[in-house]
This record gives structure tokens, C-alpha cells and sequence, in this order.
């Protein structure tokens, strides 16, 4: 029996793509044991359980991005995270790693080299994270989500997807995903999500600009992540239009919200910029203006084909919001045409592609 170790969390751009390639490994290899490598405190700890997998935890090794007096501590820390992940990787008989960046892929990624274990990477964004330049250097393969992502030997596979989303018909699944989240059938739709750790900005422009866009007859589901839902958000329901708002904390299952919307306005984090282009969900981007920059570069590809909309953060408020939204979903044929551009932009099926690189790393034929 193969042993494949998948290390990756901290937020859902690393935990989705995990999962989606987990799914496909079990495809191609029934029998494969899966053990996947987190931390306590990413988003990992409850979604990667929920998906079927052993998960093993190790302490996160936040890696500074400046010179702090933290940078002291990082040695010791870092040398004991890869004890434990070299304890896992024994335990399990690993026979190849796959990690998909972020705090926990590291040690991980330390710990197989020791090992002698082959290590295949993904890089999920246009802009590579520490974790994964440093891999990038002893990997076997190093695979990305975009085609001019700057890693060594990188080789364009795509952003693994669930099944859920990349088999998504919105057309056919709409009607019955509107009816589950409790919205008309026949209403436009906005999708407003930060993320799954929300986005104040995207939040706050939002509320501003709800009563409009309920008038205009207009649904809106807002997710606004976990930490950011209150008491003092509650359904509202426009009484002339009947158009709805609900806000809700967070969406286990977001094709059933990519079917549901018309547009959606979110975050260019690498997993959002590549699910809403693999289902044809056109966006109004906006970036969020930290980390390496790596989330408006994540977008260029889709602006560049004219199939999708990007504000900065700083220029997003309710006035705005409505200008990019009301034109695109009041008229049709507007939104047809972005949708339309969307159309094999990015690979069918990147999930099945990394399984099949990682199980030849394996020594799997």
C-alpha cells in the first residue's frame, strides 16, 4: 500500500486544493493511505477531519517576513517542527510528500528531505510563498497554479479543484441551489465573500451599499467570514423588491453558492481567481493589499482576457461597489460576455494531474 503525506493549511487557499487532490488520489489509487500534515490553528483542523483525512498536527512556525526579535526564536522552533513531522512521515511509511504551502509545509518539506522522501510541491498563487521557493530548490516536482509563476523548474498543472467544482454544471444546479439557500429562483444574485477569513473592506461596502442593491431588486449572500458575523447581522428583506440579504459566517459547500450567484465579489486569492473560473462565475475582484502582492497578481490573466473586474482595496467603498455590481446585473448581456470570455481559461482537471505526478513520485506506474 502506498503512503502519500499531504501537508498545506492555515486558510482555505492551502486546505481546498489538499482536499481536492486527496479526492482524486483515492480515484486513482483505492487503496493509498492518506495522512495529512496541519497545525491547531488554521482552518485545517476542522475542514481537513470533515473531508475523511488523518490529520496529524505539528506547532505552526510563522516564518517573519521583516527582521523582529521573533526571528530568534524561529531556529529552535523550526528544528523542532521537523522532529515531528519526521516522526509522521516515519510512523506512516511515507513513501512521497505533496504539500501546498503555508506555515505547516515546511517542516514537512525539511523533515522528507532528511528522510530522503520524494517532495512534489504546488504553488498555488502567482507570486510564490517562502515555503515553496525554499522546497523548490530538492523537490521532484514543482507544480503551479499559473503559467509564469517565478519557481525553479516549475511546471503549469493548474489549481487542484474538488470534484464539486470542477464537474459544477451552474446552469442545471441553480434553481435547486437557490431554493436550499433560500432565495427566489428568478432574482439576481450577488455573492459577496471575503474569504474564508472575511474582509472588513469588502464587509463594510457591502453594508453601504445593500439598501441599492435590495431596491434594485437584487439578492445578496454575504459571507463574511466566522469572526466577522454578528449579532447585528440579521436576513433583511427589501418590502417592495422582496430581494433578500443573508448573511451567514462562512459556506461549507461553496459550489452550491457558485451556482446560486449571478456575479460575485470577493478576495483574488489563487483559489477563488481559479473556482469561479472553472464554473464560468464572473467577479469584481478585489486584491487584498498584503503578503507579497501575490492576489492581484493572481487576477491578471482574467483582466487581461477582459473576463473579470478589479478594484483596488483602497478605492472599494459602497458608492463604488454599486458602480462596478448594478450595470453588470441589470444588464445581461454584460455579464453574458464575461461569462462567456471565462471559457477554457484554465485547465479542465488540475486534481487529477498533481495525483497522477504524486503517485509517480511514489514509484506508482
Amino acid at each position: 500500500m502506498v503512503s502519500i503525506v499531504l501537508a498545506g493549511g492555515g486558510t482555505a487557499g492551502h486546505t481546498s486544493p489538499l482536499i481536492a487532490t486527496a479526492e482524486r488520489l483515492r480515484e486513482l489509487a483505492p487503496d493509498v493511505r492518506l495522512t495529512s500534515v496541519g497545525t491547531p490553528k488554521g482552518l485545517e483542523a476542522r475542514v481537513i477531519p470533515a473531508a475523511g483525512l488523518d490529520l496529524r498536527m505539528i506547532p505552526p512556525v510563522p516564518l517573519p517576513r521583516k527582521l523582529t526579535p521573533e526571528l530568534v526564536a524561529v531556529p529552535a522552533r523550526l528544528a523542532g517542527a521537523v522532529k515531528q513531522a519526521a516522526g509522521i512521515l516515519d510512523a506512516v511509511g511515507a513513501d512521497a510528500v505533496v504539500g501546498f504551502g503555508g506555515y505547516v509545509s515546511l517542516p514537512v518539506y525539511l523533515a522528507a528531505l532528511m528522510r530522503r522522501v520524494p517532495v512534489v510541491i504546488h504553488e498555488q498563487n502567482a507570486v510564490p510563498g517562502l515555503a515553496n521557493k525554499i522546497a523548490a530548490t530538492f523537490a521532484k516536482v514543482v507544480a503551479v497554479s499559473f503559467p509564469n509563476t517565478p519557481l525553479r523548474g516549475a511546471r503549469y498543472v493548474g489549481m487542484p479543484v474538488r470534484a464539486a467544482i470542477s464537474e459544477l454544471d451552474r446552469a442545471s444546479a441553480r434553481a435547486s441551489a437557490r431554493l436550499e439557500l433560500g432565495f427566489d429562483a428568478d432574482r439576481p444574485l450577488l455573492l459577496v465573500s471575503g474569504g474564508s477569513q472575511g474582509a472588513v473592506a469588502i464587509n463594510n461596502a457591502t453594508d453601504a451599499a445593500r439598501a441599492e442593491l435590495l431596491a434594485h431588486g437584487i439578492d445578496i449572500l454575504h459571507v463574511l467570514g466566522p469572526k466577522n458575523l454578528t449579532d447585528a447581522h440579521r436576513v433583511v428583506t427589501h418590502p417592495t423588491t422582496g430581494a433578500r440579504y443573508v448573511p451567514v459566517g462562512y459556506v461549507d459547500a461553496m459550489e452550491q453558492a457558485y451556482a446560486a450567484a449571478d456575479l460575485m465579489v470577493g478576495r483574488s486569492g489563487a483559489g477563488t481567481v481559479i473556482e469561479t473560473a472553472t464554473v464560468g462565475l464572473p467577479v469584481v475582484f478585489v486584491p487584498l493589499p498584503h503578503g507579497n502582492g501575490e492576489q492581484a497578481r493572481n487576477a491578471d490573466f482574467l483582466i487581461d482576457a477582459d473576463a473579470g473586474v478589479l478594484v483596488p482595496n483602497a478605492e472599494l467603498d459602497g458608492p463604488r461597489l454599486l458602480a462596478e455590481v448594478l450595470p453588470l446585473l441589470t444588464e445581461p448581456a454584460k455579464l453574458d460576455a464575461l461569462r462567456a470570455r471565462l471559457a477554457g481559461l484554465v485547465p479542465a482537471d488540475a486534481a487529477a494531474d498533481l495525483a497522477r505526478i504524486v503517485l509517480d513520485a511514489a514509484g506508482v506506474k
